[in-house]
């Protein structure tokens, strides 16, 4: 296990195990939070397929920590929200499957956080809130992007504007959860997905959670390109005609 302040890194059997570790502290967001992540995905061992994203404690993430929260220029602002921006993106952009396990609060910058991973499981305690609007400010981890994207900028803005609270429920039905489980379970079906996941392809599992986001930012022709340099990437591999075979192979003898 990797030696980090507020968070723990772990493999095993190919998968990573990332873990918010700040649980006094409801695993608010901190700039040193933020720089270890960085550091987790900088120094990523090469054989870890598949990484389960999850917060130590009753709560997943409950945002900016407030308590170290210090007055800035604009410019600095601008500055410290790019920092953001370049951490998160490692989640989302790295090319390894992110599964997210969530519980209890996922707030602000938790749900900033949490709208990376490429799979998210809920369990009942989940509940969601943007309350930048209510302390004055604006979002500044990616918010405007990737949540707007996940629920529609109108359910974004009406989030903001009132401070309301989704539930679990509310959450799967807008997309900001794939699943939702009894509660404490989270992590177990995390874990089971994430095993599925990592008998993919690599590379096909470097498309998916790579090349998705990419292509439904580009103008239609673009992403068809795109969709198309994917396939041939994928499709010639030595391992997809071993598969395919394997296929085969198993619905002659069924």
């Amino acid at each position: 296990m990797s030696n980090y302040q507020h968070l723990t890194f772990s493999v095993d059997n190919s998968i990573g195990h990332l873990t918010l570790n700040r649980p006094n502290k409801k695993n608010a967001i901190n700039d040193a939070l933020c720089l270890e992540i960085e550091q987790v995905f900088i120094n990523m061992p090469k054989d870890v397929s598949v990484i389960l994203f999850s917060g130590n404690g009753p709560e997943f993430c409950s945002g900016l920590d407030l308590s170290e929260h210090t007055a800035r220029e604009p410019f600095e602002v601008v500055v410290h929200s790019r920092m953001w921006h370049r951490v998160f993106s490692h989640i989302s952009n790295s090319g390894i499957p992110i599964v997210a396990a969530l519980h209890g609060a996922v707030i602000g910058g938790g749900l900033e956080l949490a709208i990376c991973a490429h799979v998210r499981v809920s369990d009942e305690t989940t509940f969601y809130r943007l309350p930048e609007g209510r302390h004055g400010i604006f979002v500044g981890g990616g918010a405007s992007v990737r949540v707007a994207q996940t629920i529609g900028h109108g359910r974004m803005t009406e989030m903001m504007l009132t401070g309301r609270t989704l539930n679990a429920a509310d959450g799967e039905r807008l997309g900001l959860a794939h699943y939702v489980v009894p509660k404490g379970t989270a992590m177990e079906k995390a874990q089971e997905l994430a095993e599925t996941i990592a008998t993919n392809s690599r590379l096909s599992n470097w498309a998916m959670a790579s090349g998705l986001a990419r292509i439904n930012n580009m103008a239609s022709d673009d992403g068809l390109f795109t969709e198309s340099l994917l396939t041939g990437i994928t499709q010639t591999s030595g391992e997809v005609k071993e598969r395919i075979d394997a296929f085969l192979n198993r619905k002659k003898s069924s």
